[in-house]
């Protein structure tokens, strides 16, 4: 009986993904006005990249390098929120966001293993991505922003973390293939 060799730890895809959830949460509290409707928060632009590269992590590493870069991202932001005095509201929001809308993709992305790339990536963010907007805004900005606002920023999270993760995926795909 022979095993498949462990993977290593992909520990620049698990460097960056920590670094853009913690550039997502130092920046969720300044919005955008889009054109026609929504309020972009600055943070959907860095956090959009999260969902392809935690794909990109569970290809090269597996489903524990996923973990493992689940709670380092959490353990880095949470020191750095206590570092930068930022609100328990905020830090609570993108814990529980985090957790719930990563654990989903991951569920999804490993049960669809042996679908191609593509499918995998799409169906993952296809729950993630509205999962982590609505949770996370709605336990940030509850009570602190009217409903009509809220929706706003939901709206515009859950189209530009779609486009954002689209375009990276393209061009991580199109990087992969030339490699």
């Amino acid at each position: 009986m022979t095993h498949a060799p462990k993977a290593a730890l992909p520990l620049l895809l698990i460097a960056l993904y920590a670094l853009s959830i913690l550039l997502a949460n130092l920046t969720l509290n300044t919005f955008i006005p889009l054109p026609v409707y929504g309020l972009l928060s600055v943070g959907t632009i860095f956090f959009a990249a999260v969902f392809t590269l935690r794909d990109r992590i569970h290809r090269a590493g597996g489903l524990n390098a996923v973990y493992i870069a689940i709670a380092a991202a959490l353990i880095v932001n949470t020191v750095v929120a206590l570092l930068t005095g930022t609100p328990w509201r905020f830090v609570g929001a993108s814990f529980l966001a985090i957790l719930a809308g990563e654990l989903a993709d991951t569920a999804v992305y490993q049960r669809l293993m042996g679908r191609s790339w593509w499918t995998r990536v799409l169906a993952s963010n296809a729950v993630s991505v509205p999962l982590d907007s609505v949770l996370f805004n709605l336990l940030a900005f509850w009570g602190d922003m009217p409903a009509s606002q809220i929706a706003q920023i939901i709206f515009a999270d859950v189209v530009i973390k779609y486009l954002i993760a689209a375009l990276f995926a393209i061009r991580v795909r199109h990087a992969a293939r030339t490699a």
